[in-house]
């Protein structure tokens, strides 16, 4: 069997993202923090999404406890860095402090200028409302901050990057079966390219830029709903037989890990019974400022 790689690209665009090492007393708590700091991706710019890169064993982390890379990101403009501390102070705060007995440590190793760095004092630091305290422990700056199940440490400095959002692929399938299959195959093949995440993981509702209700931002792509296809009202580009078109977003710490990672979805998928073509999500080049041809992968 043969599935198309469809003659096209994706677009991609600039990001910016931190990379951080959670980790807590057993894997239970760990995946509640994990993928509660990391839910509510976004496709809406200004607001931040996030995605688990990988998880830890014990010996991988700072602590000698279980673990997990995450990565959070916003878009690239204007005050960027501003707006990337603001979204990665609430996703701490209350998707990481609240789980007991959890930490949170810089996982981004880069050389840096003070400006490539974030205080976490004011925004996660202070609510031990004064109670807090900035120890050396693990061999970083940690601030403590009392809590009433313990303490829970946060590094103090955390460095951020500049990445690609954006990355996609969509999966053109005869069956649900085939979609599901497909999709989780191509998640778990980009979670084995170290540096890249899948933010919506298997996407149910690929959107457009373009929307006639800008206040909710994208919505539904409708030339590429199913279940739209036969609507006389518009002209349908779903081929006949496909009846599910998962897409698999990517984002990564350089446009060449989202390559990668594109690459490693694509030919985790070859074999899919049920799947009929490979595709991807552009905007006539107006969206991102990379262009991802298929075909060059």
């Amino acid at each position: 069997m043969v599935i198309e790689v469809e003659d096209t690209y994706c677009e991609a665009f600039d990001g910016l993202f931190v990379r951080l090492c959670i980790t807590a007393l057993n894997r239970q708590l760990l995946k509640r923090a994990a993928y509660a700091a990391t839910a509510l991706p976004s496709t809406v710019f200004s607001e931040s999404e996030g995605g688990i890169e990988r998880w830890l064993s014990a010996h991988e982390t700072p602590d000698g406890r279980t673990g997990a890379i995450i990565q959070i990101w916003v878009n690239r403009g204007r005050d960027d860095a501003a707006k990337l501390e603001y979204e990665v102070s609430k996703r701490i705060r209350q998707g990481v402090l609240v789980v007991p007995t959890t930490a949170v440590f810089n996982a981004l190793e880069l050389d840096t200028s003070p400006e490539d760095k974030m205080d976490t004092m004011e925004r996660i630091g202070h609510c031990g409302d004064g109670y807090e305290r900035v120890e050396h422990r693990f061999g970083r700056e940690m601030i403590v901050i009392p809590i009433m199940m313990g303490e829970f440490m946060v590094e103090r400095y955390m460095n951020y990057g500049r990445g690609v959002m954006g990355g996609n692929l969509w999966l053109f399938c005869h069956t649900l079966e085939a979609a599901l299959e497909a999709g989780e195959r191509a998640v778990n093949a980009v979670g084995m390219i170290e540096g890249a995440i899948t933010p919506f993981d298997i996407c149910a509702a690929g959107s457009k830029p373009q929307t006639s209700y800008p206040e909710i931002g994208p919505t539904t792509n409708h030339l590429y709903c199913p279940t739209l296809r036969r609507n006389p009202n518009i002209k349908s580009e779903v081929p006949e037989g496909v009846n599910y078109i998962p897409e698999i977003v990517i984002n990564g710490v350089s446009l060449e890990v989202v390559k990668r990672a594109m690459r490693a979805a694509i030919v985790s998928v070859r074999d899919v019974r049920g799947m009929m073509k490979i595709s991807a999500g552009n905007y006539g080049g107006e969206l991102g400022n990379y262009r991802i041809y298929l075909r060059e992968l």
